[in-house]
């Protein structure tokens, strides 16, 4: 009878709802260490999965340029004269010793970098001369002019070794590949031309500018090519397939001046609107400088 009792009393203490409390488990409150961790498991399993339609595009953290060291203000060292034209073209020789000038009166001088003093005169083109540029490899000096003439020089001889025909135009700009035997230049009739330094070949003749191309970069890494011209833009060239990789369109007027980072990958653009710093390889737009407000 006893038994039955209890089983009895199991059973209603089991629809009271007594022993609910003794079976339930105690639910732990969630703790910051948990949250953490289950936050960063949904992380995870987030960056995985591909994103949603029309969400693909990453989010590039924002470009901090570095504050610039402080330098007393510059002091005009030294007039140095003997062009009786303008001068169109500076060159400094890699081993800083010397540097060349180029002028509206057809001469290439050659100038002590230390005490200013003329070392050389470099007579052989017959219009103002426009681009000029040392080689760090080889003992060469090349030079270009408004003569449509691309000329190398032998410094050790201080003669023309080989010349380069092929513009059809003046020839305003000029750079040297810094690895390879390879030289650009870009004027007039609105193309680049690569030239095989020692086959005096055209590897390239990279068209696609609209005006003069006023300025000329080159670098090892791609785009090897940076070119600036006078119909606002700056093209980017793959000089493998010798075609434009990336076309800038955002000066409003002539680009007149490029130059390349020493140290990071990127180079500035210079327009009388601005001059405009970008970013390697894609030509990303970093920032504007302004201030000149003339050419």
């Amino acid at each position: 009878v006893t038994d039955i009792d209890d089983e009895i009393q199991k059973v209603v203490d089991g629809l009271s709802g007594k022993n609910l409390k003794a079976k339930t488990k105690k639910v732990k409150k969630p703790t910051r260490e948990l949250v953490l961790a289950a936050a960063e498991q949904s992380a995870e399993a987030a960056r995985s999965l591909p994103p949603p339609p029309g969400q693909q595009i990453v989010r590039k953290r924002n470009y901090e340029p570095v504050r610039p060291t402080w330098h007393a203000p510059w002091k005009l060292m030294r007039v140095i004269s003997g062009h009786i034209g303008w001068v169109r073209s500076l060159a400094v020789e890699p081993g800083n010793k010397w540097f060349a000038s180029g002028s509206v009166d057809r001469t290439i001088k050659i100038w002590d970098l230390a005490s200013g003093t003329l070392k050389l005169t470099l007579t052989g083109h017959v219009s103002p001369v426009r681009g000029l540029a040392v080689s760090s490899r080889h003992p060469y000096l090349f030079s270009c002019g408004e003569d449509k003439q691309v000329k190398c020089w032998d410094l050790e001889t201080n003669r023309v070794v080989r010349q380069y025909h092929g513009h059809l135009s003046g020839v305003y700009s000029l750079a040297l590949h810094p690895v390879l035997d390879v030289l650009v230049t870009g004027g007039r009739d609105s193309v680049v031309r690569v030239w095989d330094m020692r086959t005096k070949q055209q590897v390239h003749v990279m068209s696609g500018h609209t005006s003069t191309v006023s300025s000329l970069e080159c670098q090892e890494a791609d785009p090897q090519v940076i070119s600036g011209s006078m119909d606002s833009t700056v093209r980017l060239w793959d000089l493998a397939a010798g075609k434009s990789m990336v076309t800038l369109t955002h000066h409003k007027k002539s680009v007149r001046a490029l130059a390349l980072h020493p140290t990071e990958f990127g180079f500035a653009s210079a327009s009388s609107d601005n001059i405009k710093q970008w970013r390697c390889p894609k030509g990303d737009f970093v920032q504007n400088f302004s201030g000149h407000d003339a050419i």
